[in-house]
């Protein structure tokens, strides 16, 4: 059986459609304990997109109907539901098939005709994966209410580990003081187990659970006080006195907890330049959203200039930690088919955009690169209202290999082998002759122009090769310059010009 389910609102969903309502109170039992394949949506009642995509979700239901389910849970009324699986936008799909710990992304489009297809795709694998014994059921054992994680994933703590374990970790512990003969622990055993396994992956192992038999160990159950069982204690590095923890026993609610203080621990993201394809994936393949800032060349602003604009997106970084968003950087002009494909130059330097390597899709900062610009451009995303577009091409441009910035002003290289020429000087007669073969060599639709004003005689002192044209702006001489890549252009073309008019 394949149960497919999408997230409800009475507005968007009567008890007339095929649709079956889940809540924070029903999905462990309708869901995480079922045998079948669900795909879930979550979506907002506010949300735009959710309800373009309900009369499609209701028509997917109707086909589907005595073969797969269809649900809804209303992620604003029920948010400990998606939670654990990283919901953060609306409408958002995952399909939960054997490993209910971890669901798949739904990439297909919103239609009622790829919703079923998606589905009966993920039956057959499903169906496959039975057959050749790779998967159980539905990975869950049903003793205790369902079980789905791995116990060796929950730690064994006895008075002897405890205080190297746990007081002696760099890491936060929720903590179960239970008694063998305890129901509710007994009850309990299957939700810790399955949520143990779900943060140990989705935190990388820094938020531990463990378990501590009271009735052996107590020594440490004295230490804190434990009367009843179970009692969940949460410890934080650093602290010798833990917290009780005040939430709900199902492993959605475990999981929530664990995953809320570990973005409450957690240092803000680190700020990455982005040097090689590697970092780029590294960084954004683990993040739901990857947020890449193209700040103006060196020469431009310099280093104070340039820390400036690193500042603004670490202070916004942290702001913004429990997210978990990848957080990086480049130089204008170092990764050029990165900026093409993302379509920035059109807004200027410094420019923002928010990419998911997933889905291929991305969104533009198009207010300032301030903190109050980014809040803004981040809380649209946050709630789904920002506008994406696809990548160009429909894929990851290639990324170039880059020196690391040495945090320094920027010099101006004068010669060598792989330096440019010393500064030409030309007069507006020499240039007129050049300026058209310099633009059909140089001047690539897709690049983007800065504007900078000459004064006579004056050199612009800029590292990366440009090329310029003539502009005119009433009574003032302007160039305007394109960065291009040091070996698109040839060695006797290099050439720093200067207006021989006044302005």
């Amino acid at each position: 059986l394949v149960t497919l389910v999408c997230v409800c609102v009475c507005a968007l969903y009567s008890s007339g459609d095929d649709v079956v309502e889940l809540t924070a109170a029903n999905f462990n039992r309708e869901v995480i304990q079922s045998d079948g394949l669900w795909l879930v949506e979550f979506y907002a009642p506010w949300c735009g997109h959710c309800r373009s995509l309900a009369p499609e979700w209701k028509k997917a239901a109707t086909a589907l109907k005595g073969i797969v389910k269809v649900g809804a849970v209303d992620a604003d009324q029920h948010g400990s539901v998606g939670g654990p699986y990283g919901i953060r936008g609306f409408p958002t799909i995952k399909i939960f098939g054997a490993n209910k710990n971890m669901p798949e992304d739904y990439q297909g489009a919103r239609s009622s005709q790829a919703i079923v297809d998606a589905a009966m795709n993920s039956l057959r694998s499903l169906v496959k994966e039975r057959l050749s014994g790779k998967s159980g059921s539905s990975g869950y054992s049903k003793q205790g209410g369902g079980g789905g994680g791995n116990k060796n994933d929950v730690v064994e703590l006895t008075d002897s580990n405890f205080e190297k374990m746990v007081l002696g970790s760099d890491d936060v512990w929720l903590v179960e003081f239970f008694a063998p003969w305890c129901g509710h622990c007994k009850n309990l055993e299957p939700e810790w187990a399955a949520a143990a396994t779900s943060v140990k992956e989705q935190t990388k192992g820094k938020v531990r659970l463990g378990a501590l038999d009271a009735t052996v160990h107590q020594g440490v159950s004295s230490r804190y006080g434990i009367r009843g069982f179970p009692t969940i204690k949460i410890f934080r590095k650093g602290e010798q006195q833990p917290e009780d923890y005040q939430g709900g026993r199902s492993r959605g609610d475990i999981i929530a907890k664990a995953l809320e203080l570990f973005s409450d621990d957690a240092p803000a993201p680190e700020m990455l330049e982005i040097l090689s394809e590697d970092i780029l994936k590294n960084t954004c393949e683990d993040s739901q959203l990857c947020l890449i800032a193209v700040l103006p060349h060196i020469l431009d602003t310099g280093a104070e200039g340039r820390n400036g604009y690193l500042e603004v997106m670490t202070k916004m970084a942290d702001k913004y930690k429990k997210k978990m968003w990848g957080w990086m950087w480049t130089e204008a002009g170092a990764q050029m088919e990165l900026e093409a494909s993302l379509g920035i130059g059109g807004f200027g330097y410094p420019a923002m955009a928010a990419i998911n390597t997933r889905k291929m899709k991305f969104a533009l900062l198009k207010g300032s690169f301030s903190e109050t610009g980014i809040h803004e451009f981040l809380r649209e995303l946050s709630v789904g209202r920002g506008s994406t577009a696809t990548f160009g091409g429909g894929a990851m441009p290639k990324i170039h290999t880059v020196e690391a910035w040495d945090g320094k002003d920027g010099q101006v290289s004068v010669s060598g082998s792989d330096m440019f020429q010393p500064y030409i000087y030309l007069d507006d007669h020499k240039f007129e002759a050049l300026s058209t073969l310099i633009w059909t060599l140089f001047f690539p639709s897709n690049s983007v122009h800065t504007t900078f004003v000459l004064q006579k005689n004056s050199p612009v002192q800029t590292r990366t090769q440009k090329s310029y044209c003539r502009c005119s702006n009433k009574h003032a001489t302007r160039w305007r310059v394109k960065y291009q890549r040091r070996t698109s252009i040839p060695a006797d073309l290099f050439l720093h010009l200067t207006s021989d008019s006044s302005p």
